[in-house]
């Protein structure tokens, strides 16, 4: 059976979703004061239309709700998904501009 994961590596200011034991995406971030501000989200071509941005996007948005961080969405991907999937609004804090 695959396993899907998401893991905060912060040594690499990403979260990543990996399948089993293969890296399959990342969803980069820059952490400024309170803030997690979402970059740029991205899935290995070998893992499209499996859902795993949906699933990379929701453990890292979780992960950073649990932590008592603010989510700042510049990256259109996770912009996008918090638009679809409501219950984030108390902890987002759109970009400027």
């Amino acid at each position: 059976m695959t396993e899907n994961r998401v893991v905060d590596n912060p040594d690499e200011s990403r979260y990543e979703v990996w399948v089993d034991d293969k890296l399959a995406g990342s969803a980069y971030y820059d952490e400024r004061g309170e803030l997690t501000v979402f970059t740029h989200t991205e899935v290995d071509d070998a893992f499209a239309g499996q859902g795993l941005g949906k699933v990379l996007a929701a453990g890292a948005l979780d992960d950073v709700v649990a932590k008592g961080r603010t989510i700042v969405p510049v990256c259109p991907f996770i912009a996008g998904y918090l638009k679809k999937n409501p219950g984030y609004e108390d902890h987002v804090r759109r970009p400027k501009g």
